[in-house]
């Protein structure tokens, strides 16, 4: 089923505040969270108006969205990305009470159930800003980088322990990483929640560290990545590699690696998506009776046919001969703007050929130290 509008979702204007699509979402976010409705739509309206929210309150989200709609955040954004950095509990941060921030809203989506807190927990994310000439977007290349993260202890195996040894279950919690502490009053009975103490949340207990990790089940190292980057690509494009990230804690899955492209600017080109755009100069003659030039392209040379009379800044197609197509086929052009240069400095010959073509014209002309006006 096709996605709604995010505003009609939110039920405001494309031009509404920040402070009105807060004012919106927790509106709808304090009817339908599942925790407070109990009817069977209630959640999937509730990740709805979440995920409207979590795109349009981030500036370059909402510009994304208000330019390309669902197609251009679902190609730009991977689904977890459209919710990092949102603070959700802000939104209820006066009413006393938040629903869990990102990771609650991100396990909703992605798990159906909050993590334990001494469960396994995934890794963090990575990102690698990787800086490409014009001529590798055009042709497309792998590129080895080296990227600091964490991985599982080849020791322990990740667990924490000393080999030969495992963790125990927390007595305090019984593995469950947290305390529950029941208080009543009159005709009340509160239930307050706490992380353990005993093993800080995590469910269990390490008595015998590894020595490698010191408990930690990771440890820091740089690995050596091969990135294929695929032609056509462009400035500020991520590719997303799957379980490249940080390692995971407690058994977890690994995070990913997103490599941010930037293109260099070019000395002679300049970009417009798939176009490549370019200034040649050409003499008065070569515009007025036509010729043949040589151009750069950004596989090498390419003849131009010039007609007779060309104008000063006409832009000329070589079809084919711009970047490739990211998403789609074949290749952009390269438009070349042609500029007539004007001679400053002429010979007694040059001089009197043009005043000749002057008079020829019927053109008047005033002759002053040597430069015809």
């Amino acid at each position: 089923m096709a996605k709604r509008d995010y505003y009609q979702v939110l039920g405001v204007s494309k031009d509404a505040s920040k402070d009105a699509l807060k004012s919106a979402y927790r509106t709808l976010a304090l009817k339908y969270h599942p925790d407070r409705n109990k009817s069977p739509e209630a959640e999937a309206r509730f990740k709805e108006i979440s995920e409207a929210y979590a795109v349009l309150s981030d500036d370059e989200k909402r510009k994304q969205y208000d330019m390309f709609g669902h197609a251009g955040i679902g190609q730009r954004y991977s689904q977890e990305d459209l919710f990092r950095g949102v603070n959700f509990n802000e939104v209820f941060r006066d009413l006393g009470f938040g629903f869990g921030g990102f990771n609650s809203i991100f396990d909703m989506f992605f798990s159906g159930q909050q993590t334990r807190p001494g469960g396994p927990q995934r890794g963090a994310n990575l990102r690698y800003d990787l800086e490409l000439s014009l001529e590798e977007v055009a042709s497309g290349v792998e590129k080895r980088i080296t990227v600091p993260r964490t991985e599982a202890c080849d020791v322990c195996q990740g667990s924490g322990a000393q080999p030969g040894t495992e963790p125990t279950v927390c007595p305090q919690c019984n593995g469950a990483g947290r305390v529950e502490h029941a208080r009543s009053t009159g005709f009340a009975r509160f239930i307050q929640v706490t992380t353990c103490n005993t093993c800080g949340g995590r469910g269990r207990i390490i008595e015998s560290p590894c020595q490698t990790c010191r408990g930690s089940g990771v440890v820091s190292r740089e690995r050596s990545i091969e990135v294929k980057i695929p032609a056509g690509v462009e400035s500020g494009s991520r590719l997303r590699l799957n379980g490249e990230g940080e390692a995971g804690l407690r058994g977890g899955p690994p995070g990913d690696l997103y490599v941010v492209v930037r293109v260099k600017p070019h000395e002679v080109f300049h970009r417009a998506n798939s176009d490549l755009q370019i200034e040649v100069p050409i003499g008065l003659a070569q515009a007025a009776l036509g010729a043949e030039i040589e151009v750069p392209t950004i596989d090498g040379k390419a003849k131009l046919q010039i007609p007779a009379g060309t104008q000063p800044y006409t832009v000329f197609r070589l079809r084919g001969k711009g970047l490739p197509r990211l998403r789609g086929f074949g290749r952009g052009n390269e438009l070349v703007r042609v500029n007539v240069v004007i001679p400053t400095k002429l010979t007694s010959k040059q001089r009197e050929l043009l005043l000749e073509l002057a008079e020829e014209m019927n053109e008047k002309v005033k002759v002053k130290r040597g430069i015809f006006g």
